[in-house]
Formats: structure tokens, sequence, C-alpha cells
């Protein structure tokens, strides 16, 4: 590319970015990410746990013992709006045909039911109430009376959902109050974030919503607090402008907005492991915005939550004894091979055939760098056909296998061989993590040195008519963790219950008895 220019190199300033790291990235446009290497699914007893109710039981009770203890924080990327949520709403405003035709044949003509069954079902969304107030011409059909409600929701003026941050939607309706995603993350915290008297959330969220998350949190927090006797440690950042990335041309020159300025747009969810990385706490549970449940379920979601926690507690012991003995010198060989098995058997750690072939030194420098990395207990649910990546075990450009959360975006889709494996994985990943960031000595990983850089994404988008491509950083739970230790669990199908359309609100696991 030409030499940047004066303003060109004060804009990436003021983002924070520098010239190399823009070059970099530039780079990343003209080589391409290659895509992963599957080597086979991630299956029970072959990469994922699955306990018995006695094991389940004594995960619980290590988890509930160490709270005395430890500092427990549970992080909710809630960034987003609502937009994509309303994505079939917006086409349906703009191409039904009122006082011509109804819902029913509408939804026949563009051969999306998901109206039709909002416009069946609109009785049970938990903002019903406020629907029904929209005021509709006299004489309106019903097809039409619900045409102008869809319009009022997506109405700047009037009920603007759309713009909203997802997590301050209304979500579920109760008899005195319609809750939102970020009231049930404030009870769900309660049950299994809650240390003594006080429970630690953090929320990522973007700058613009900030006002809003206060004042929601003035009227919750307060009514929670005092009904559970609690203390909220509420705290939020924003995904930082200096992980904004470059955008090019199909050509891959730098794409320029039409005041000539560079694009620059955030770098996906990847962008928060540095959110991640400052949150002072050992034990951290990830969980997404728009993934809660009513009280019938809630039971169930902060037991698995637990058994997840109190495996890596039971886990983190063994790691600090190992981690301890390797800094403590004089490893016999018995020892030694105790570790590596410990690793491969309970941390699925994967080790070269050349590793006999080093040195004693050698190998236990292996030893000790692979032990001592970050952790994360990752639930799995069964693969019944909901959205998102799947545990997988992989191999990287260096023969080295991992297990690996996999998108389908990473996959080469012209690969048959590559996407017979991914089509056969049994579970998928519904972001219910939970993280262990010290070491033996107390200390925290720096965890943006365990990224892996070659697992972003180039996907191809739009701007002012224009195609261009964009670059995303490793995702959160994908690259950005990727030199984790990573242990999968199975768990229940009933603990996820993502709202990623409007429809989802009227699933049973989202109505209030």
């Amino acid at each position: 590319m030409k030499e940047l220019s004066s303003k060109e190199l004060q804009q990436l300033s003021e983002h924070g970015i520098s010239k190399e790291q823009l070059f970099r990235q530039l780079e990343i446009f003209s080589n391409g990410i290659q895509s992963v290497q599957l080597e086979r699914p991630a299956t029970l007893l072959n990469g994922i746990l699955s306990f018995t109710v006695q094991q389940e039981k004594e995960r619980i009770a290590t988890f509930e013992n160490a709270l005395k203890t430890v500092r427990v924080t549970k992080f909710v990327p809630a960034s987003g709006a609502a937009t994509r949520m309303f994505k079939s709403l917006f086409t349906f405003t703009e191409t039904y045909k009122p006082y011509r035709e109804t819902i029913s044949e509408y939804s026949a003509r563009s051969g999306d039911a998901s109206i039709l069954e909002l416009f069946e079902n609109q009785s049970a969304l938990p903002f019903y109430d406020e629907l029904q107030d929209i005021d509709t011409e006299a004489g309106s059909s019903e097809s039409d009376s619900f045409f102008e409600r869809v319009k009022a929701m997506l109405d700047p003026e009037k009920m603007d959902f759309a713009s909203y941050p997802k997590g301050l939607l209304p979500f579920h309706k109760y008899k005195d109050h319609v809750a939102t995603a970020f009231e049930e993350h404030l009870k769900e915290g309660i049950m299994y974030a809650r240390s003594g008297d006080k429970v630690d959330i953090h929320f990522t969220i973007s700058s613009q919503h900030l006002e809003k998350f206060r004042t929601a949190f003035k009227e919750v927090g307060a009514r929670l607090s005092k009904t559970d006797k609690v203390d909220f440690d509420i705290s939020y950042s924003y995904q930082r402008s200096s992980t904004d990335t470059v955008a090019v041309s199909l050509d891959n020159e730098p794409f320029k907005n039409n005041d000539g300025s560079l694009l620059l747009r955030p770098g996906g969810h990847g962008a928060l492991i540095e959110n991640l990385d400052e949150l002072d706490s050992d034990i951290i549970f990830i969980k997404n915005i728009d993934n809660v449940v009513v009280p019938g379920l809630a039971d169930e979601v902060a037991k698995y939550k637990m058994i997840l926690a109190g495996h890596l507690l039971s886990v983190q012991e063994k790691i600090f004894e190992y981690a301890k003995l390797i800094d403590d010198g004089e490893l016999n060989g018995d020892q030694m091979q105790e570790i590596k098995t410990f690793l491969e058997e309970e941390l699925n750690v994967r080790f070269l055939d050349k590793y006999y072939g080093f040195s004693i030194a050698e190998q236990i420098e292996i030893l000790k760098d692979k032990i001592n990395r970050p952790i994360r207990i990752c639930g799995m649910v069964k693969n019944e056909g909901e959205p998102g990546g799947g545990p997988f075990w992989i191999k990287d450009q260096y023969q080295h296998v991992s297990l690996q959360i996999i998108e389908s975006a990473q996959v080469n889709k012209n690969h048959p061989e590559q996407m017979k494996i991914f089509n056969k994985s049994t579970h998928f990943n519904p972001v219910d993590i939970v993280c262990g960031v010290r070491d033996y000595k107390g200390e925290k990983f720096k965890l943006v040195n365990y990224v892996d850089p070659n697992m972003g994404f180039i996907t191809e988008k739009t701007k002012d008519g224009r195609e261009l491509k964009a670059l995303e950083l490793p995702g959160l739970w994908n690259g950005a963790m990727a030199f984790w230790n990573t242990i999968f669990v199975e768990v229940p199908l009933e603990t996820f219950n993502p709202v990623k359309t409007v429809n989802d609100l009227l699933r049973p696991s989202h109505q209030v008895d």
C-alpha cells in the first residue's frame, strides 16, 4: 500500500492502533487465513466428560466449600444491539400489503413461517400488554392491527426495540413486572457467583448504553438486594478501539470511507480477551447476555455451573501440586511420567512423537509450559440443530493436536473430508465456560499471551453499496483461548436458552409459570 498520510496516522493514533498493527492486518488479508485442520469431533469419552450423580454432588460440594476463599466473577458479553433479533420483522414491515392480504397469506407468499408463528402466539410475548396499547385504526383487521404493532416495535419514535441493547429488552413477564435479560443475569449470579453476601458481575457493553444499564440497575439491583439480602458489585467495560481492525477492498487495499478516512471496524467478541484479562478474580464464569431462563429452570442452570466450577477446582488442585513440584526441581523419571500422564488424561494435552527424543531438561521445560496455562471448563450440549460452534480435536501447522471450539467459518467448506468431520459433531458450544486464570503462586496469567492470531476470520461485507473484506479477531472462546488447557463436559440442553430472534421469546423456557 502507499505510505500513510498524516490524517490516517492521526486516525490510527486516536484509536490506539500502531502502524505496525495495521500492516500486520493488511498482511493477513493478502495471505489469507488458513482453515483449521479438523482431526475428529470431540465426543463422549473422547474429549467430552460425563459425570455420575455422585461425581456431580462431589463437584458441587468442592465449589461451595471454595467460595469461602476464592473470588468469583460472572463475565457477560452484552455489547450488541438487538437489531438482528428483529431482522425478519423489518422485512415484514417493508413487504407486507396492508388491507390487501392476511398474515397467513403473507407467510405463504414470503415463505416466512416465523411471522405467522409470532402473529398466532403474540400474547406470549413479554411486552404484549404494551403492544395492545398501540393505537390502530378502527375497523382494522387482526392482520393489519398486528402490522401496525410490529411497526411500532421498530419505530425509533415509539418502542424502538431494534436499537436497544439486547440485555435491556423485555424477556420474561412476571405477575408484577417484566424482566430484562440483565435482571435475569443478576438473579442467576446470586445462585452461583455469590461469595458471602457479595455478587460480582461484569458486563461488557457499548459505551453509549452505559447510562441505560446504570438506570436499569438502580431499580432492579435495589429490589433484588432487598429480597435476597446481597450486595451487587456490578462493573462495566467497553470493547477497546485499539482492537478495531482495518477493512479492505476486494483487491486488499485499505477501504476508505466517503470522507477519505480508513474504515476501522470492531474486531468481534475476540477483542474481549483484553477485558477478561483485566478482571481480578480466581474463577470467572462466562455466559452470553441472551442465554437466560425463567425460575423453573434456574436451579438446573445453577447446578451445572457449580459442577463445572467444582471440576475446575478439583483439577486445578492437582495442577498446582505438579507445577510446584516442577519448580522445586529434581524431578525423577517416574514423576515426569506421572505429570505427562495427568496432562494427557485429565487436561487433554497431546505431545509430539519426538518428545522422548529431547533431553531430560527439555522434557521438563515442555511439561512446565504445558501445565502452567490458564484453564477453561466448557459445558457442551448434545447437537440438536441449535446454532453455534462445536468441540473438535484439531491439528495446527506445527502438527500439535489440541481440543478447540470451532465455528463453521473456520472450516474449509470446499474440502469434503473436513466437512464430513464437521458434520459428524455430536455436541455444540452453548458458551457455558468456567475459567481458572491464576497459577499455583496466585499470580494471574497474562491472557493475551495465549491467543492464536492465526484463528481469526475474514468475512465479506458491504458499506455505502461497495463490497469490502473485514477482519474479525480470533473469537473469545475460539482462537483467543487456543493455548489454554481445555476440558469439555456434557451439560443438559435445558441449560441453553438463547434468544437470537424475537420468536425465541415464545419458547416455554421463556414463559414464567
